[in-house]
């Protein structure tokens, strides 16, 4: 108890102040029973925790008996373990009883709670507000004592006023009284005034005692009340001390066997050697495992061969690019999975510190990370075994046929406009406008070409040179791909294209006009931004006008690490075939008929100017060729976009505008009979004015930091706007806090 330099009083510093010592008192004894009803809940939520962990330990013990044997052993063991458990199990059956061992003492602390505090502390308050009461009514008799001497005080006053008054009255007779009379009036008046002197000194004798027994009641009795209402108190007090103590005492003791059995399930941990599980699941499930055989070449039902790999002519070259790819990759790949290699034993030191304890990261997240790791390494070495299988087979099987090869320097491309494959002679357009492109030469093809591309590159040409040698592998395609009974059908029955660089031209320098290379379908509907494009590692996606204007890039490697391509100056540019006086333009596919203020109506068929090309609203701003004629804005669908020659252009090709059209009927129409053509509907609705493309996003699965221009940089678990899509390549470009670049597809998860 804290000493205290001045013991207070009440009796002496309280005088009169009964009813609010009074009071405070009983509220303290009055609190006492809020107390009781403290540990009386608390024993509550004791038994009730002492049930909740009984439940909880049976229930787990019922879990345990079902899963033991196969939490022990395995699903399917080859030995049967009997009764045995493994070292976890036991160690688990030790913390499930002891957890019923302290369910026991928390019903053991709930039952002392009631018995030897809330109980007590209830007589206890019982017994003191009795004793308050005794002091209330002391009080209350002191009380009315005072007041009755009060009143005695002023009934005798009364009676001094009252013979004062009969005094005077008796003087009064005297003067009115006649001579015979007066003797007698004389003498009653001087016995009224004994009459009054004794009352006078009655009245005096009463003052002086009423005094003495205020003094007394101020004095003596009131403070003797009020110490012996604090002593009641301060007696609470302490005997409520004794009872916390106590309090304190049993939850100690409760805790102190709670930590016995604590410490003795801190002892059984450590004997759980993780290596015990291991060992009893491997002799309980070892078994004889032998190597699945090795696959082997099997021919086809309808096509019997043996496994000699062809070594003719377009066979070798099909090799030979294979074997191109996989000799070039094999050392990169190599000092990639070195790298990864080394990453990965680094991860394994940092988690063996961290079992050491020589190390406070958290475990979870090296491993984390070393798995990561290993998956990158993983993927690097599948590539490298798949690169030097090839190798090794090509090379046993038809030698380096790489030897003396002049490769093609190519890099992939997205063809806005339609061009002809330099292979086998078919568009490269559509669905299927990604292609590669030759830097040096400008050969053009398929991707799924590629690998049988004949390793000829000429080398660097110049624009005149890329024209001509155009023409002439694209009439060598058209050739080898004609129809030796048909000559006016090309490679898959395809009808011929006036001026496509394989018969019916109108001359042979001539042969490759713009008109001839233009598709009929609306390449900025298709979804692809016209002013977008990436430069990522060993991969181009661009469009740019060739017209000696722009940047000299430099297309001497084929290994060329990197290009940045400048941005497209028009929409429509993207061909070598482009010259200055092109100008975006189309024709109506269907009919259009304006709904509201800005539209355009225009008809079916007429040929028209592109002023703004789509911005993902599905509409399009146009002015109609015919004179006179006004701005507006129609849908993108009802229009066939294409680079034709500006009405108010000179030309030299004299034929009419529509002709330059040609083509689209073919690719349009297919299969359809010049006899059978059927009048075209457009699209039931228009899109709605305003419309956007809805806003991608992609979050970041890694950590990646750019490794070059062109490139963006990300946090894991950033999230970014999705800018354009994998293009085939396996990079995105996306919009990050870092900005705007490019970044792995397979590190990033649509959101």
């Amino acid at each position: 108890m804290a000493e205290v330099d001045i013991a207070p009083n009440f009796g002496a510093e309280l005088r009169d102040g009964f009813k609010p010592v009074n009071a405070w008192v009983a509220n303290g004894i009055a609190w006492l029973d809020d107390v009781q009803q403290f540990y009386r809940e608390r024993s509550v939520i004791e038994k009730e925790y002492s049930q909740k962990l009984s439940a909880l330990a049976k229930k787990y013990f019922e879990k345990k008996a079902k899963k033991s044997s196969t939490l022990s052993v395995g699903d399917t063991p080859t030995v049967t373990p009997g009764s045995l458990e493994s070292a976890s199990m036991t160690t688990w059956t030790v913390q499930l009883t002891t957890l019923e061992q302290r369910a026991a003492e928390h019903e053991r602390f709930s039952v002392q709670l009631v018995n030897s505090l809330a109980q007590p502390l209830q007589n206890l308050a019982e017994r003191y507000e009795q004793l308050r009461k005794q002091h209330a009514e002391y009080a209350a008799k002191l009380e009315k004592e005072r007041d009755s001497a009060y009143g005695d005080l002023r009934k005798t006053k009364g009676k001094y006023d009252s013979v004062c008054q009969e005094v005077e009255s008796r003087r009064k007779k005297i003067e009115s009284s006649f001579d015979h009379g007066k003797t007698k009036a004389q003498n009653q008046y001087q016995q009224q005034q004994s009459d009054m002197r004794n009352m006078k000194s009655t009245y005096l004798i009463a003052i002086n005692v009423t005094n003495k027994q205020k003094e007394r009641y101020y004095h003596e009795y009131v403070p003797e009340l009020l110490d012996s209402l604090q002593s009641v108190s301060e007696a609470k007090t302490a005997t409520l001390n004794k009872l916390w103590s106590t309090a304190a005492g049993l939850e100690t003791e409760t805790l102190q066997r709670s930590l016995q059995l604590l410490g003795h399930l801190s002892g059984e941990i450590p004997r759980n050697n993780p290596v015990l599980d291991s060992m009893m699941f491997v002799r309980h499930n070892a078994s004889q495992w032998q190597d699945p055989l090795d696959f082997a070449f099997e021919p086809s039902p309808v096509w019997l061969d043996d496994d000699v790999m062809a070594s003719d002519p377009s066979s070798k070259t099909f090799l030979m690019n294979i074997l191109s790819k996989s000799k070039s990759s094999v050392g990169e790949l190599r000092r990639e999975c070195e790298g990864k290699r080394k990453e990965v034993e680094g991860a394994k030191r940092v988690r063996q510190a961290i079992r050491e304890g020589r190390d406070k990261r958290d475990e979870l997240e090296v491993v984390r990370s070393q798995l990561h790791q290993q998956e990158m390494l993983h993927e690097a070495e599948r590539k490298m075994i798949t690169a030097e299988v090839e190798v090794s087979t090509i090379t046993a099987a038809v030698g380096d046929v790489t030897v003396g090869a002049r490769n093609h320097a190519m890099r992939n491309e997205t063809f806005r406009l339609p061009t002809n494959c330099d292979l086998c002679g078919d568009r490269i357009w559509g669905l299927s406008a990604k292609g590669l492109i030759c830097n040096d030469c400008g050969y053009t093809c398929h991707l799924k070409c590629e690998l049988k591309v004949p390793a000829d590159c000429p080398g660097e040409l110049n624009k005149d040179q890329k024209k001509a040698m155009k023409t002439e592998r694209q009439a060598s395609a058209q050739a080898s791909a004609a129809s030796p009974t048909d000559g006016s059908n090309g490679a898959n029955g395809r009808p011929s294209i006036s001026g496509s660089g394989g018969g019916s031209q109108r001359s042979g320098a001539t042969g490759l006009q713009r008109s001839d290379t233009m598709g009929s379908m609306n390449t900025l509907s298709s979804g692809y931004a016209a002013s977008a494009h990436r430069s990522v590692s060993g991969t181009t996606v661009a469009t740019m006008r060739d017209n000696g204007d722009g940047p000299k890039i430099n297309t001497s490697s084929a290994r060329q690490h990197r290009i940045a391509a400048p941005a497209p100056t028009s929409p429509f540019g993207g061909n070598d075939d482009d010259d200055d006086e092109s100008q975006a333009g189309g024709r109506m596919l269907y009919a259009y008929q304006a709904n509201s203020d800005g539209e355009l109506s225009i008809g079916e068929g007429q040929t028209f100017t592109l002023l703004e090309p789509d911005d993902g609203s599905g509409w399009i701003k146009i002015k109609p060729n015919s004179i006179g004629s006004s701005v507006g804005l129609v849908p993108a669908s009802y229009a066939d976009l294409s680079t034709v020659r500006s009405p108010t252009a000179h030309s030299s090709d004299s034929r009419p505008i529509s002709s330059a059209f040609s083509t689209s009927a073919v690719s349009l129409a297919g299969s359809d009979s010049a006899g059978s053509v059927k009048k075209k509907v457009g699209p039931a609705v228009a899109p709605r004015r305003g419309a956007k493309k809805a806003v991608k996003q992609v979050e970041a699965l890694y950590t990646y930091s750019a490794q070059g221009p062109g490139e963006a940089n990300m946090e894991a678990g950033e999230k970014m706007v999705l800018v354009s899509p994998d293009q085939g390549d396996g990079w995105v470009e996306v919009q990050a806090r870092a900005g705007k670049g490019v970044v792995p597809a397979s590190w990033v998860k649509d959101v």
